[in-house]
């Protein structure tokens, strides 16, 4: 009997410490304790968020369909005839918001549980000691000068991005719009905020880097192609970013690189017809190869 009561007492207070540690940890948990390197999500959430973010990108042409299906009647259109036509351009081009909203929606869901945990704080929106906002901003600087230097001596052929771009003022003005005020956020956080965080807890900092730094260029082949150099630059840039989240530990640097990086572009979009105006001036003057080197951003 002694020995039967001995062992209930015992499984009890084991019982009760495994109840004391569930608490414990609940309450840690509760009180915010996850970071960017040790989040509340898994690879599995991760992959199946950055999957719905892939399918998401095909939600414009879903809301060209009713347009389509009017202006072609009876027809198949080719990509040539679509990629000439203004009003199908505009609308793929403004269905890329709410596409991007909806990821930016799902990813708060994953990341914050539905708004038990700090956004912020589960993927590092802030700034480490030894990396700051001017670090960010210059090493955006250099890897725009640097992604110059790659298009203007390996670029290839027009892709169809910069058709788009061409086609119409207004495609260009949403376009610069989007990359600056979107693009960066949506692709930060699923790629470098989500994605990478579950991985490398898993598989370790060096793998991560590797995969998802291969995941994000990979995305971009289809909207370069074939630039081999525009491939090579966004290849370079996403290593770059991957590489910023892994050592600095916080999302915040590699963000602010990325708006950077994109802002330049979108500025120079902006005042195209004009700094054309202007190069076309100077390359009258200027007997130099500097002109053809600007030149070459706004390929």
């Amino acid at each position: 009997m002694t020995n039967d009561s001995d062992s209930q007492t015992s499984l009890s207070a084991n019982l009760s410490q495994i109840n004391v540690n569930e608490e414990s940890v609940i309450s840690s948990q509760a009180a915010g304790h996850f970071t960017p390197d040790n989040p509340p999500w898994g690879v599995l959430q991760a992959f199946l968020t950055w999957l719905l973010s892939v399918f998401l990108l095909f939600l414009p042409q879903l809301f060209a369909l009713p347009y389509v299906a009017v202006r072609y009647q009876g027809e198949r259109p080719t990509i040539e005839m679509l990629l000439a036509d203004k009003t199908f351009i505009l609308i793929i081009i403004t269905g890329i918001l709410p596409a991007h909203l909806l990821t930016l929606g799902v990813a708060w869901a994953v990341a914050t549980r539905l708004g038990r945990f700090s956004l912020a704080q589960v993927l590092g929106w802030s700034w480490p000691r030894n990396f700051r906002i001017w670090h960010s901003v210059g090493l955006a600087i250099v890897m725009f000068m640097l992604a110059g230097v790659i298009i203007y001596k390996f670029g290839g052929q027009e892709t169809d991005l910069e058709r788009i771009i061409q086609s119409s003022r207004a495609a260009a003005l949403i376009t610069a719009f989007i990359a600056v005020a979107t693009a960066p956020l949506v692709e930060e956080v699923i790629y470098r905020g989500l994605l990478y965080s579950a991985v490398q807890r898993v598989f370790g900092q060096l793998a991560a880097v590797i995969i998802v730094a291969a995941a994000f260029a990979a995305l971009h082949v289809l909207q370069y192609w074939p630039n081999a150099g525009a491939i090579a630059s966004i290849a370079l840039l996403s290593v770059v970013l991957t590489v910023v989240r892994a050592r600095t530990g916080r999302l915040l640097p590699a963000f602010v690189i990325h708006t950077t990086f994109n802002g330049i572009q979108s500025l120079i979009i902006v005042v195209d017809p004009y700094l054309r105006t202007i190069l076309d001036s100077w390359s009258h003057k200027s007997p130099t190869g500097l002109i053809e080197f600007f030149a070459g951003f706004l390929r």
